[in-house]
């Protein structure tokens, strides 16, 4: 084998197909592009979504719904898993930071504190909201819930 050699593998390459040279090519007159008109013309460019004056797609399906641009959306992490961290990682303090660290937030998130499963332990936790069943449950059990 050698560099003057190589090729390319059978079938892999194909060669252009060279329109509007003739009709002796079998691919002169309309070039492939049918009678008449407007995609037959050129400089000729289809809207985004027309489907040849049929009613396009998405003008026969009916709006609904609305996006509120000022929702705020809050990660919910559960009392269970605040014990859980506290009890493998030995925390006193429950905060943004050490959701972070340990994955279950992410940069970005606002975090909620929710009252499913219990806490034992007293546990100072930072957040930026918790539900009053929770605060009630961190509470009692000689922890603070502390609203950055």
């Amino acid at each position: 084998m050698k560099l003057s050699n190589l090729r390319p593998a059978e079938g892999s390459v194909k060669t252009r197909k060279r329109v509007g040279r003739g009709q002796g090519s079998g691919l002169g007159g309309t070039s492939t592009r049918g009678h008449k008109g407007a995609q037959s013309r050129s400089g000729y460019s289809r809207k985004r979504g027309f489907e040849g004056g049929q009613m396009p797609l998405q003008r026969r399906v009916p709006k609904f719904g609305f996006k509120n641009i000022n929702r705020v959306e809050y990660k919910a992490i559960n009392l269970d898993t605040i014990q859980l961290l506290a009890d493998t990682y030995k925390l006193k303090v429950v905060d943004f930071e050490a959701l972070y660290t340990h994955g279950l937030v992410s940069k970005s998130d606002l975090v909620k504190i929710l009252s499913r499963g219990a806490i034992s332990s007293a546990i100072e936790v930072h957040a930026k909201g918790f539900s009053s069943a929770a605060k009630a449950a961190i509470e009692a059990a000689g922890g603070q819930a502390i609203v950055d």
